[in-house]
């Protein structure tokens, strides 16, 4: 099909006054038939225009990619912790210097408005297990957890109330054991740390929860 040519009156008026240009009796405009086709206006302006959009649309791209990137990032830098705490993925860590026990040392967390640390992915592991290789003095010298089997043995809940994954333990090797033979009430709490490093993460070890170690706080 041709081109669809595109009809458009342009009315012009001729100006009053105007002696070498004979003017009608009356005041009625007049109207002159002025023919355009569509496919006249300047292409470069409508690909001018496209260009312009694309490259547009490329720099918000780029800028929200390097936003995202940059989100954990700015979120550690911007969090605050409390004198004594550390700041890691987006929460706060404390690392006891005394000792107490499991109890006492999950009250002493509720009191800073925090609770026994509830692990929740390898990550949060890895650094916990990287901190306590320089916060421990003697290879005995570890931090008490928030997960326990108290309530019923064999089944390992974390402070929260959330089941342990299965999936997802860290304990080391022949762990847990349940002994008996110096405490006789079992081994119903969790504490962690490898001085010299664990291998593959697996530093958790069941202790009676009478026993005195220092502990880890997280809020």
């Amino acid at each position: 099909m041709d081109e669809a040519e595109v009809l458009q009156n342009i009315k012009f008026k001729r100006a009053r006054g105007n002696t070498d240009v004979a003017t009608p009796s009356t005041d009625e405009p007049d109207y002159t038939n002025v023919n355009y086709s569509e496919t006249q206006r300047p292409a470069s302006s409508r690909r001018s225009g496209v260009t312009w959009e694309r490259v547009a649309l490329l720099v918000l791209s780029v800028l929200l990619a390097a936003a995202l990137t940059a989100l954990g990032v700015t979120l550690e830098t911007c969090l605050r912790c409390e004198d004594g705490w550390e700041p890691h993925g987006g929460k706060c860590y404390f690392f006891s210097w005394v000792t107490s026990s499991w109890t006492q040392s999950r009250t002493h967390c509720i009191l800073m408005r925090g609770d026994l640390v509830v692990i929740n992915n390898r990550e949060e592991q890895r650094f916990l297990e990287s901190r306590l290789r320089v916060k421990m003095y003697t290879h005995n010298d570890k931090f008490w957890i928030g997960l326990t089997d108290s309530k019923k043995e064999g089944e390992w809940l974390w402070v929260d109330d959330t089941r342990l994954d299965t999936s997802l333990t860290f304990w080391r090797e022949g762990e847990p054991d349940n002994e008996a033979w110096d405490t006789p009430d079992g081994q119903d709490c969790v504490r962690m740390g490898e001085k010299d490093g664990a291998t593959n993460l697996k530093s958790w070890v069941d202790q009676s929860c009478k026993y005195f170690q220092k502990y880890i706080c997280e809020k």
